[in-house]
């Protein structure tokens, strides 16, 4: 009788086990149906200069989240957009793609490209000639949301990229060029002009040919730049290479970052310059390569004090300053293993190969960045011409000043 009893509850168990298991394999196979539609639902959309086989126009009324609008290549002539909440990835193929403003302004546009709100990808792509009444045309406007740009092109725009206030908003560029900004007298026009959002991360990126106005200004409160190529050139007019006016997390590693013979102004790398920080102020600079072409003495990095509060943190390690300059003075914080150079210290200046020359005392000079008051400094790749970067070997244990370990 007990065995009977004992074989009835076993049958139980058994029949309730399979149940279970049909109910969490059910589940399963739901939601593997439901990602499925959900990717089946993303599509691709595909548009032409000539409206064919389809307009921009068109392709961002009928796309839906998720979607690609891929474009094809030609001039998009005033191909104003404007992105709303949307969360769509659009690439160029092929030969970049040109979205072009004229070179004037049109209507009341203030930017080729409006992105407002949302989660957009602009990859492959190229702005050019952005004009607005107020001077303030940009390539790309960023107006709130999460905005990455890989792989694009921003050339004689009143602002290249500009980032409004929004202290939710993120920007990422990556890969892309930004220059040839207009030669107007007074109008200061940044390459890009990032507001106070809560993240700009750049890398792999060339800034060129500035005039009057800033290759970077960014009031994020946190941004990372990393790996850059920040030269105006020889005899560039442009004003700060970087400015940082309201403090924040500042994390400036590996870029090479230049001032040329006619510059506007002898600070490089500016921080605090408007009074108004955030309420956590941190200046990291590490293993960048300063270059100034000036015949006067330039100001490598100026932290604006005055504006800043008290705990404001300044760490800057394994820099290579070349040129009569300043760097340290003005900025109470923690300075080591920056050197000087010139430029015939250099591999060849004249063609951009900034790494420190074969033999150069300078090697193995710099101190180990690992370790910076308990922060990790040391640089993980560097810029490769003419864009991205190119990762540095793993268990490095020598480290040279500058931002190339060759």
């Amino acid at each position: 009788m007990q065995a009977a009893m004992n074989v009835m509850f076993w049958n139980v168990g058994r029949r309730a086990r399979a149940a279970r298991r049909a109910g969490a394999l059910g589940l399963l196979v739901l939601l593997a149906g439901l990602l499925g539609t959900a990717a089946l639902a993303a599509e691709t959309l595909v548009v032409g200069p000539e409206g064919t086989p389809l307009s921009l126009t068109a392709a961002l009324s009928q796309a839906q989240d998720g979607d690609t609008i891929e474009m094809l290549p030609g001039e998009y002539r005033d191909a104003h957009a404007v992105l709303e909440n949307r969360r769509l990835t659009i690439r160029g193929i092929g030969k970049r793609p040109l979205i072009s403003g004229g070179g004037k302004p049109s209507g009341t546009h203030k930017a080729l490209w409006l992105v407002r709100g949302g989660e957009v990808v602009l990859e492959n792509l190229e702005f050019r000639g952005a004009r607005a009444a107020d001077g303030e045309g940009a390539g790309v406007r960023q107006e709130g949301g999460r905005l990455v740009v890989r792989r694009c092109d921003f050339f004689d725009n009143e602002y290249g990229i500009h980032a409004l206030n929004d202290d939710r908003a993120e920007l990422t560029i990556q890969d892309s060029v930004l220059g040839m900004a207009p030669k107007v007298v007074g109008g200061l026009h940044h390459l890009l002009n990032v507001g106070r959002i809560a993240r700009l991360s750049v890398s792999g990126s060339r800034f060129q040919q500035g005039f009057e106005g800033h290759l970077i200004k960014s009031r994020a409160r946190e941004s990372l730049i990393r790996y850059n190529f920040i030269h105006d050139g020889q005899r560039g007019g442009a004003s700060y290479e970087i400015e940082l006016p309201a403090g924040g997390l500042a994390t400036v590693i590996g870029n090479v970052i230049g001032q040329g013979a006619d510059s506007q102004n002898r600070v490089m790398l500016a921080y605090g310059t408007d009074g108004r920080p955030w309420d956590r102020n941190t200046l990291l600079v590490a293993h960048n390569t300063f270059i100034s072409y000036k015949w006067t003495p330039a100001w490598f990095m100026r932290v604006f004090s005055d504006g800043l509060p008290a705990d404001t943190e300044v760490v800057a390690v394994n820099n290579l300053l070349v040129g009569p300059g300043l760097f340290w003075l003005g900025a109470p914080g923690y300075f080591d293993g920056n050197r000087p150079a010139v430029r015939g210290m250099l591999r060849d200046a004249d063609t951009y190969a900034f790494e420190l020359a074969p033999g150069s005392v300078w090697h193995g000079s710099g101190i180990d960045p690992r370790q910076v008051g308990r922060r990790d400094l040391s640089p993980q790749a560097e810029f490769e011409w003419p864009v991205g970067t190119r990762a540095l070997p793993a268990g490095r244990t020598s480290w040279s000043p500058g931002a190339y370990q060759r």
